[in-house]
């Protein structure tokens, strides 16, 4: 699966919330389907636990700047929360 495609996807047809304090809110509400965190989070729960409130987290190869493109976007993303797919197939990321 292209990741770069899947997220643009996702933010284009679903529901997603980006940045940190978005993507906590949305993982402690039991919202996120899937939590999204680059390598230069900030927050230490994404970097070392493999799931945060029972919401299972893809540690993105990527820094934030890099997961920021990815997304199609022209800032830096640290951490985004994945709410609904849409019709995108990301769901079936592999997490750690």
């Amino acid at each position: 699966m292209d990741l770069g495609h899947a997220l643009k996807v996702a933010l284009q047809t679903g529901k997603v919330r980006i940045g940190v304090n978005e993507t906590i809110d949305a993982a402690k509400a039991k919202h996120a389907r899937l939590v999204i965190a680059s390598t230069s989070c900030p927050y230490e729960p994404f970097l070392h636990e493999s799931r945060f409130e029972k919401v299972p987290v893809y540690h993105y190869p990527g820094t934030s700047v890099e997961l920021g493109a990815a997304c199609g976007k022209p800032f830096p993303i640290s951490a985004l929360a994945i709410l609904d797919p849409g019709s995108s197939a990301i769901l079936s990321l592999e997490t750690s």
